[in-house]
């Protein structure tokens, strides 16, 4: 799954707690959803995390996670 098609499934507000969980600003969680960013490694891993593992960080960085 990836992350924009994990925020079709979550309420209105998550993109926003997702930002404050992982630590990052919403503008810049926007900026990874329209491929703009890549995010890095230890973002990537906390990604995974705030979505239970539905947004794998293979899927995120497969450059860096074989």
């Amino acid at each position: 799954m990836t992350l924009v098609e994990y925020f079709k499934t979550e309420p209105y507000g998550s993109k926003k707690e997702m930002a404050e969980f992982i630590g990052v600003s919403p503008t810049w969680l926007g900026l990874l959803l329209n491929g703009t960013r890549k995010p890095s490694a230890k973002l990537a891993k906390k990604i995974e995390k705030a979505t239970q593992g539905l947004v794998k960080r293979e899927e995120l960085r497969p450059d860096l996670f074989d």
